[in-house]
């Protein structure tokens, strides 16, 4: 992004998430800073939550301030690397079911927002330069678009620890591919390079490394050319193939359930992968 041409917005609201305005191409970029950590923390998920919020009452004060809302990472290297791990374990082990219901809540609570586009008559779009995985997947699908620089792995690693990923992720890969595919895939778990993902469908726009914002901006223009058809084909799509609130918690209160039922052996492996996200953050650090 070119930060001459841009302005600082909703500035000092939050530690975890920055946010700049391109007003000369309507484009509201936000960086997720999750911190210690590159998943999504409750720290993160309340700053997502009111930037979202404060976003949504900006646009009805002014809805043609943002046409475009584009979803980044400022960690080098990784979008982002899905639940907090290290809570899901700790509210295991104590038989937290309440605290682990809350965050699971507060995770489709931003995810649907973000689908919903804020509810507002703007296309949201992912940015991954780097690693989306678990939650970070479902994150970045969960955006209108989804542009990814060559070389960037997605997918879900929650079966590894005897889990499956709960906060929309079926929901939203049947919506672009379909139930059986969404279903091997996220049993397989896989990991996809962003090549894979193009060819299925899954990302929209492939760019080289370091060309990521470039290919945004160039995505812009062509959707610019033809705005009013884009938007009306997504508006079909909803209406044949929504997702609803009430579907996510569902799925969230099956998955509590699950996740109550990981035996010891489960949660060590899982302790393996918080380990590992630690390393991921210290290396991008």
């Amino acid at each position: 992004m070119t930060t001459a041409r841009a302005i600082s917005l909703h500035s000092g609201r939050s530690s975890q998430v920055d946010s700049w305005l391109d007003a000369k191409h309507n484009t509201l970029w936000y960086y997720m800073s999750p911190k210690p950590r590159a998943c999504f923390s409750q720290a993160l998920l309340a700053d997502l939550r009111e930037f979202q919020l404060s976003t949504a009452d900006m646009l009805k004060q002014e809805p043609h301030k943002v046409q475009y809302i584009v979803a980044c990472s400022n960690v080098p290297g990784v979008f982002n690397l899905g639940g907090d791990l290290e809570l899901f374990a700790r509210c295991i082990r104590e038989r937290d079911v309440e605290s682990l219901r809350e965050y699971a809540v507060s995770c489709i609570d931003v995810l649907y927002r973000n689908h919903r586009n804020l509810d507002r008559d703007v296309t949201s779009i992912s940015l991954v330069q780097g690693d989306a995985l678990g939650g970070g997947f479902e994150a970045a699908i969960s955006s209108q678009v989804v542009i990814a620089e060559r070389g960037s792995r997605m997918g879900f690693p929650e079966v590894l620890f005897n889990l499956f990923p709960g906060m929309g992720a079926y929901n939203l890969l049947a919506r672009k591919l379909d139930g059986a595919r969404a279903e091997r895939m996220i049993l397989s778990g896989q990991i996809y390079q962003a090549e894979e993902l193009f060819d299925m469908g899954l990302v929209d726009v492939l760019a080289d490394p370091g060309e990521g914002e470039r290919a945004v901006y160039e995505y812009i223009r062509k959707e610019d050319r033809a705005r009013n058809g884009f938007r009306g084909l997504r508006r079909s799509i909803d209406a044949l193939n929504r997702i609803t609130w009430e579907q996510l918690l569902q799925v969230v209160d099956i998955w509590v359930e699950t996740a109550m039922s990981l035996t010891q052996r489960d949660l060590k492996m899982m302790q393996r992968l918080v380990a590992r996200q630690y390393r991921k953050e210290e290396r991008a650090a």
